[in-house]
């Protein structure tokens, strides 16, 4: 079980906060004459897309996708799976994920894949964390947070145990 002993600070509340904005604002220029929307990956990007949206400066929309390859455990199954779908028709549209961590790739490939079978104009990744580990997939990430060691993070939305989602920092779990 982990206690609160047990976490370090991997990257504080206010080097989050100037990252999200610096990530706003960039959507912001690249987006100005257009409308996307952002699909947000549920349940981990729910904080991150709060904030991100704040600073983006041009009309936007939302839509959100849970996807599951992870359960309750800290290793991922393999097997991704869509638990909660899109409401939004996204032919046409100019897409943004919204992705709290980028892992072995497993998921984010998936829902590319399955977005661009939507027909949408184009697709493009946002990623909070971008996790150091060799990956079987290669995605490309334009708007990327932060780089992080090959650590069980959380906070920020991330959970271990659906736990830790609320802490307004990135911290890893001392093992």
């Amino acid at each position: 079980m982990v206690s609160e002993n047990d976490i370090r600070v991997l990257i504080d509340e206010k080097t989050l906060r100037k990252k999200v904005s610096e990530l706003g604002k960039l959507i912001t220029k690249d987006y100005r004459d257009k409308k996307p929307v952002l699909v947000a990956i549920l349940k981990g990007s729910f904080i991150f897309v709060a904030d991100i949206c704040r600073y983006i400066k041009i009309p936007v929309m939302f839509d959100f996708m849970a996807v599951s390859s992870y359960g309750n455990a800290r290793v991922s199954s393999g097997i991704v799976r869509i638990t909660k779908d899109l409401d939004t028709n996204i032919e046409g549209r100019d897409i943004i994920i919204i992705e709290d961590i980028i892992d072995s790739g497993r998921t984010l490939n998936y829902l590319i894949k399955n977005l661009k079978a939507r027909n949408p104009a184009s697709i493009e990744v946002c990623a909070l964390l971008d996790k150091n580990v060799p990956r079987k997939t290669s995605n490309e990430v334009k708007y990327k947070g932060f780089d992080i060691p090959n650590k069980y993070v959380i906070g920020y939305g991330l959970d271990v145990g659906e736990k830790y989602r609320n802490l307004a920092y990135i911290g890893y779990i001392e093992e």
